[in-house]
């Protein structure tokens, strides 16, 4: 296996995933301690500068400028350490296949069922065929979101490192937690970190440029009922779970995630608990126009007003807050166009079909573009994350860190607006 194979099957095998649940909390588990530990090991193994991890498993680094581009500015680059919260994720069994046509079996799920990955959910794999893939067993995720991002980021270094003739400005690094939950890069620390723009890596296949995100919000319903005996509950009962169900049957069942594309926003119940006295709704909503995330906020709000309406008291209480927003309100801007125009650049001179994509989520760069770090979102060469059938081309990573090595030399020289 070549170099970042062994990188990225090494990170993938370390379970990190975040939690909602405790997401008060910086990390939200302890275990992306583990992930950030073993990435600064590495950083320190290849010689990178200001290698730290700080309380909240924030890492950070610094790679030194070649020769004589020491006054250029910094270029900043973000990945994530953590992995979905909504698959299996540990343990993680990654797995080299060798992708010969047709259908994959990868292996047997939790469930005793088979699990492959199929052309006819993934037609991409008709130019895989010969090609080596890492995948899980089906037990599990595989992490490759973002963890294949990291692998590229560190095996970047290890090419400047051989190659001291490749030219490029200084290079900050950070590996943040929690991306997966919304919390991201937000105590990144901008300054110490010291790079005025640059690129998260944590997108989809190679050739992937990503600078529109959604605007982010989350809601929290809250369902407060009495409980009665069954058996003289008429008039005196009210079911916490029953005045959640009605809630949910006020949003338009067509703006769900599994009806809706490029866009189109959505309204999505990630999780339900609840019992007759008790019951939580956890939702987010999605949507790349500003004001029609505003609008779906509002619609949410006319639902809990019309269930408590109905049940005569204050049934329902519901918390919205903000997550991140549409990343090109801010690297749109004619002072970040070489964001955009060099990543088409890196990608072309790597002989790879460069694309831009209105992404149907968010990154860090969302976060760290509103904070004052501009950053458009690129390729980290993964496919079906946040699920068992997850798989990372291997040719597809190699040829992403060519692009990386080019994308570093365009900012060898001063960048113009």
């Amino acid at each position: 296996m070549s170099a970042i194979v062994d990188r990225l099957v090494k990170y993938c095998r370390i379970p990190s995933q975040s939690n909602p649940q405790t997401s008060a909390t910086v990390p939200s588990t302890a275990s992306q301690f583990a992930m950030v530990e073993a990435l600064a090991e590495d950083l320190r193994a290849l010689g990178a500068l200001d290698v730290r991890v700080d309380e909240h498993a924030y890492l950070t680094a610094h790679w030194p400028a070649s020769p004589g581009l020491g006054d250029l500015p910094a270029l900043g680059f973000c990945c994530h350490v953590d992995t979905a919260f909504q698959s299996y994720g540990d343990p993680v069994f990654p797995q080299v296949r060798r992708y010969e046509g047709g259908e994959l079996v990868i292996g047997t799920g939790r469930d005793g069922r088979t699990v492959a990955i199929s052309p006819a959910t993934n037609p991409q794999l008709a130019h895989m065929v010969g090609w080596e893939l890492v995948t899980t067993d089906g037990t599990s995720l595989l992490g490759g979101d973002d963890k294949a991002g990291d692998a590229a980021c560190l095996e970047l270094l290890a090419r400047l490192k051989a190659d001291p003739a490749l030219p490029h400005p200084r290079l900050s690094l950070a590996f943040v937690p929690d991306e997966e939950i919304g919390h991201g890069a937000a105590l990144l620390d901008l300054e110490a970190f010291g790079a005025p723009w640059g690129y998260t890596i944590d997108g989809g296949p190679l050739g992937e440029i990503c600078y529109e995100t959604f605007n982010a919000v989350e809601a929290h319903v809250r369902a407060h009922g009495v409980s009665v005996h069954t058996g003289t509950a008429k008039g005196h009962m009210v079911n916490a779970s029953e005045a959640i169900m009605r809630f949910h049957q006020l949003l338009p069942a067509a703006e769900r995630p599994e009806y809706t594309e490029g866009y189109d926003g959505f309204y999505f119940l990630e999780r339900l608990e609840g019992s007759c006295e008790e019951a939580v709704a956890d939702y987010i909503i999605r949507d790349h126009d500003r004001r029609k995330v505003e609008q779906r906020m509002q619609v949410m709000r006319q639902a809990v007003r019309l269930v408590n309406g109905q049940y005569g008291s204050e049934v329902l209480e519901i918390e919205m807050s903000e997550q991140y927003r549409n990343l090109a309100d801010v690297v749109t801007r004619p002072e970040n166009a070489h964001l955009i125009a060099n990543a088409k650049a890196a990608f072309a001179a790597c002989g790879v079909e460069p694309y831009c994509v209105p992404m149907r989520g968010g990154t860090d760069g969302s976060q760290l573009s509103f904070r004052g770090f501009p950053c458009i979102n690129l390729s980290a060469c993964y496919y079906n994350a946040h699920g068992v059938r997850e798989f990372v081309p291997v040719p597809e990573l190699e040829r992403l860190v060519d692009v990386l090595v080019e994308l570093v030399g365009l900012y060898a020289r001063p960048q113009r607006g």
